[in-house]
Order: structure tokens, then sequence, then C-alpha cells
């Protein structure tokens, strides 16, 4: 009742997907995701896997979900539709991932930080310096046994991790340049609801705020925070470097999208589509792995064209937020499993 419920009710798209929607063309107008549509009729399918996801869907890492959709169609002859609805249509990070929890809403497109909340093992890639480049990433998600243990942390809370997509490296965009870490102690960053971002940024003794994304753009222009910890593509797309005019390349973290999906709905489903499903998510999460990479490149030049400064710390000054971060390591380690964390830094490289 609850998946028909979804179906036919209409989501009211907050501020922050209008203010995006120009990002689509000026078709968005009145629709921001007008570009996205469907070519098909879904009426009529079977079943119906409902996607969320917060951010804007010009983002490699999470315009998958529309790929998803056109491939899942079309190989299930029309029996299953994935119904895609990003830019926090459905809500908040912390508000979906309690609907997938019961089934309300079957599946989600959840940003890492945000799933450290479903399982602590989930937060690993948010941990400073261990899954912080792109061919690390792909080491990660190739390699079995570091895999495998990952993908399995959610199941307690009734959830499966079917794959994974990028949204960059991680950094800091500001208002006021940041060359120094004395710099960054003048700057108030805005943090994820996230555990161990809390804890990263404790340890690293500078100024921050937990808020939730669509808070975002109204507390930087009205100087509640004077800095994000994020990616140069999600600033660039956003828009959030029209006020934050600097970013500084810590490349600390890889930004992910976990894709959860209700094990229970899942378990329901015919095993052909179990099947098809679940290869269009694998074949689709690694291409846009991929085409994150590129993204970031075009997002960054793009962004220095604008007239975005761009700047790094010194490697002195690196290896202090290293050598800071070891409280969150040996927290992290007992909530993680001490042997896995080693396992993954032993096999990734430190």
């Amino acid at each position: 009742m609850l998946e028909s419920l979804f179906r036919k009710g209409t989501a009211l798209i907050p501020p922050l997907a209008l203010l995006l929607g120009s990002l689509a063309g000026p078709a968005a107008a009145n629709d921001p995701l007008s570009a996205w549509k469907p070519s098909f009729d879904p009426s009529g399918a079977q079943y119906t896997y409902m996607l969320s996801n917060i951010a804007h869907p010009g983002i490699a890492g999470i315009g998958v979900g529309y790929k998803i959709r056109d491939r899942v169609w079309e190989k299930s002859g029309g029996r299953l539709y994935v119904d895609f609805r990003p830019l926090a249509q459905l809500g908040g990070e912390k508000d979906v991932i309690s609907k997938v929890k019961l089934g309300a809403v079957q599946g989600m497109l959840c940003s890492s930080v945000a799933a450290a909340n479903v399982a602590d093992k989930l937060g690993l890639v948010n941990l400073p310096f261990v899954v912080d480049t792109f061919d690390k990433l792909d080491a990660f998600r190739s390699t079995p046994e570091l895999w495998n243990e990952y993908r399995e942390a959610a199941l307690r809370q009734g959830m499966l991790v079917l794959d994974i997509t990028g949204y960059g490296t991680y950094g800091w965009a500001t208002t006021a340049p940041v060359a120094s870490l004395a710099e960054a102690r003048g700057i108030n960053f805005r943090i994820a609801e996230a555990p161990v971002n809390t804890d990263i940024y404790k340890a690293w003794n500078l100024k921050f705020t937990v808020m939730p994304w669509p808070d975002v753009p109204q507390a930087l222009q009205t100087g509640v925070i004077s800095g994000l910890d994020h990616t140069p593509i999600v600033c660039n797309i956003t828009k959030k470097f029209e006020v934050a005019k600097h970013f500084t390349r810590i490349d600390y973290a890889q930004g992910l999208f976990v894709h959860l999906a209700n094990k229970r709905w899942f378990d329901k489903l015919p095993k052909d589509l179990q099947q098809i499903l679940t290869e269009v998510i694998e074949e689709e999460s690694a291409k846009a792995r991929e085409a994150t990479r590129v993204q970031q490149q075009e997002q960054i030049a793009a962004a220095e064209a604008a007239g975005v400064k761009f700047h790094s710390l010194s490697n002195e000054e690196r290896k202090q937020l290293i050598a800071e971060a070891a409280p969150v390591y040996e927290k992290w380690s007992k909530k993680l499993g001490s042997d896995y964390l080693q396992r993954v830094r032993n096999t990734l490289g430190e």
C-alpha cells in the first residue's frame, strides 16, 4: 500500500531543488528534472523500486540513477520501474534512511557520510587518508575480502549494499583563502550529520557546524558558515562556488554514494528481476565511478575559469593532519574491527 501511495503521489520539490533546476536547461524553469523524464510510460510496471537521493543528477554519481532506471526498464521488458527521486524530493538523508528500513522507500543513493548512521563499518570510507584516491577506491571495490565485508554491514538494519558511486575527493570550499592550518582555524566549516566527520574535525581542532545539506545555501550566503567540507564536483555543480570562491585541495577522502536497498522488498522480487536489478546497478555504478574521475577534472577547470582560486596545504601540514587524526583511527578501529581496518590500510597502502 505504501508503495502505491508513493507511486501515485506527487512529491513537493524543496526550494533547493528549484534553485538547482537551472542546471538542467531553460525547460526546467518550472520542473528542474524535465531533462530527465523517462521516454516510456511506467504506469504498467508490475514492480516499482523507488530510489532516493538528496543532490543534483548533474553529478555523475547521482545521474546514474536515471541510467539504472532506463536500462532496468529495457532489460525487464517494462516489468520493473526504477522511480528515481533526486534533489531530496523524499526528504533529508536521516529521514529517508528510516523510510528505507521500513520499506516505505525501497532504496537510496546515500552519501557515505550519512551511511555511517546505518552501520559503523560504512563509515570506513570517510576516515581521513584511508580510501582517499580514485585508485584506492577502485582497489577497495575490486578486492572481494574487503568489499564483501563492507557490503554486508547494513544487513542487521534490513538493508543491502548493492554498490557505490562517487562525487569526488574532499577538501575545503571557503569564502576566504586557506593555504595553511592557521588560516583554516579562522573558518567555520559546515560538516555533514555524520559521526565520523564530527570526530575528524574535533581531532583537527577546527571550528565546525553540523548542518543538513538543504540548509547550506542560506547559511553560506548569510555568513552563518564560511566554509564547506565537500568536493569540487558538488561545490561547482550546486553553485556553492558563487559564494565560496576558494577551494583547498585536502583530498583526504573519496565522497561516495552507497546504494542501499530494503532487503525484505528485494527478496520478494522474482529471481530474474533481482538479477537484472543487481547486474544493471553494478555495471552502471562502475561506469559512474570512471565518469567521476573525468568529471572532477572538468569541474575544477570550469571553476578555475570562473575565478575560483585553488590552494594546497604544505606537505608538512598535510602530515600534521594525518598525525592529528590518530585518535580517530583508534576510536573507529574499535567500531569497524581493528583487523578489518588494518587489512584495508595494508591492502590499499598508507
